[in-house]
């Protein structure tokens, strides 16, 4: 499998963390991380497995 680099999902544009889970629930647990972190966080299933996207607005945009 080759998964994207990025996706764009609502218009906006999430980077893959370059890991690929194999349970639903391993790709959540990542997730939980990130969003802790503040990212904003998409998860896409292809071809059985699980993959993390995630994108963080940069402060001076979250300022406006």
């Amino acid at each position: 499998m080759t998964a994207q680099l990025s996706y764009k999902i609502d218009g906006k544009k999430f980077l893959w963390d370059n890991v690929t889970y194999d349970s639903r629930e391993a790709a959540q647990e990542a997730m939980k991380a990130y969003v802790q972190e503040g990212f904003e966080v998409e998860l896409l299933e292809i071809e059985d497995q699980f993959l993390v996207y995630s994108r963080r607005v940069a402060a001076e945009q979250s300022a406006s």
